[in-house]
C-alpha cells in the first residue's frame, strides 16, 4: 500500500472517529443551553468520552498527514459530515429527511470543488516558529471577531471552530515535519513551541464546536467542516507552497469560488432542516391555535396542580 493509500484509510478512521464525538456532543448541548451548560461538562463521563473519541481522531489525522499533503488529507474530514447526521437521526429513532440529504450532498459537492483546485506535494516543508507565530496571531484575532464572550451560540462558534482546528491541523504538519526531520527535531524550540499552539487550539475548536451544537447538530457541524479545510489549505497554499491544481490559478479560483458558493448553500439548507426539526419535534414548546399561541403540555399525562394547567384559550376578536 503506497503513502497516498495509508494517508486516506487513515483519514476515513478519523472522520468516524470525529462523527461520533459529534453526534455525542451534540446530544450533551441538546440537554442544556443555558449559560452554564459547558461548566456542567466536566464532570459528565459522555463528554470525557466525546473528548477521547476527538484526540483518536486527532492522532488519525497527525498519522494521516505524515503519509499524505495537507490538501488532501484535510478535505477527507468532510466525510465527518456523511456519517455524523445518520448517525445523530439514528440515536434520536428517526429517519433522516430529504432536506438534511440535500443539505450534505450540496456541502459535500461544494466541498469537493473548493479543495480540487488546491494540490500541494507531499508534508515536506514546516512553518517556520514566526511564520507559525503569525498564524497564531491572526488565528486569535479571527476568533475573538466570530466568538466573543456573550456571542449568542450558533454559525459563528461554528465557524471559529472549523478556523481553530484547521489551523491546529497545518501546525500539525509543522510538528511532524520538523521533529521528523532530524535526530534533534524533536527537542527544539520551534516543534516545542508550535505543539504548545496545536494544542491550545485543539481545545479552542473542541468548546467552540460544543457552544455551537446548542443549535443543532447538522448546520453547524456543516460548517466547521467547510471553515477547517479551508483554513487549512489557505496556510497550505500561501506558506508551504502547496498550489493550484493544473497550473493555471485563474480556474483554480473560479471552480474554489462556486465550491464555496454551493457549499454555503448547503449549509443554508441544513439550518433550515435544523430549524424545522427543532419546531416540529420534542423540544417545541408552544402550538399554534386561533387567536394566539399557549403552551405545550408538559411529557406528565397532565397536570398535576392548578398551576401546571393550560390557560383558558379565549375567543379570539
Amino acid at each position: 500500500m503506497n503513502a497516498t493509500a495509508v494517508a486516506v484509510v487513515l483519514s476515513l478512521l478519523s472522520a468516524v472517529a470525529y462523527a461520533s464525538a459529534a453526534v455525542t456532543q451534540e446530544r450533551l448541548a441538546a440537554r442544556s443551553r443555558d449559560e452554564r451548560h459547558l461548566r456542567g461538562l466536566l464532570g459528565a463521563r459522555v463528554w470525557w468520552g466525546a473528548v477521547a473519541l476527538n484526540a483518536g481522531g486527532a492522532l488519525l489525522h497527525v498519522a494521516a498527514l505524515r503519509f499524505g499533503p495537507l490538501t488532501l488529507v484535510q478535505p477527507l474530514g468532510a466525510l465527518t459530515l456523511v456519517a455524523a447526521v445518520p448517525l445523530g437521526a439514528r440515536l434520536a429513532g428517526r429517519r433522516v429527511g430529504r432536506l438534511e440529504w440535500r443539505g450534505v450532498a450540496l456541502t459535500l459537492a461544494g466541498l469537493g470543488a473548493l479543495t480540487f483546485a488546491a494540490s500541494g506535494p507531499a508534508p515536506e516543508d514546516a512553518l517556520s516558529l514566526g511564520e507559525a507565530l503569525g498564524v497564531a496571531g491572526v488565528t486569535v484575532l479571527l476568533l475573538g471577531l466570530l466568538a466573543w464572550p456573550g456571542a449568542r451560540p450558533g454559525l459563528r462558534h461554528a465557524t471559529a471552530s472549523g478556523i481553530a482546528s484547521g489551523v491546529a491541523s497545518a501546525l500539525t504538519q509543522t510538528v511532524t515535519v520538523a521533529a521528523t526531520a532530524t535526530a534533534a527535531g524533536l527537542l527544539s524550540t520551534r516543534v516545542a513551541v508550535v505543539a504548545l499552539l496545536v494544542a491550545g487550539f485543539a481545545s479552542a475548536g473542541l468548546l467552540l464546536a460544543q457552544t455551537a451544537y446548542r443549535h443543532g447538530l447538522g448546520a453547524p457541524l456543516a460548517l466547521l467542516t467547510l471553515a477547517n479545510p479551508v483554513a487549512a489549505s489557505a496556510i497550505g497554499i500561501a506558506l508551504l507552497g502547496e498550489g493550484f491544481r493544473g497550473g493555471t490559478p485563474g480556474l483554480a479560483l473560479a471552480l474554489a469560488l462556486a465550491g464555496a458558493v454551493v457549499a454555503a448553500r448547503g449549509v443554508l439548507v441544513l439550518s433550515r432542516a435544523s430549524a424545522g426539526l427543532r419546531d416540529t419535534g420534542p423540544g417545541a414548546s408552544r402550538v399554534v391555535v386561533s387567536g394566539g399561541t399557549v403552551p405545550r403540555p408538559g411529557p406528565r399525562n397532565g397536570p398535576s396542580s392548578a398551576a401546571d394547567a393550560p390557560p383558558p384559550l379565549t375567543p379570539a376578536p
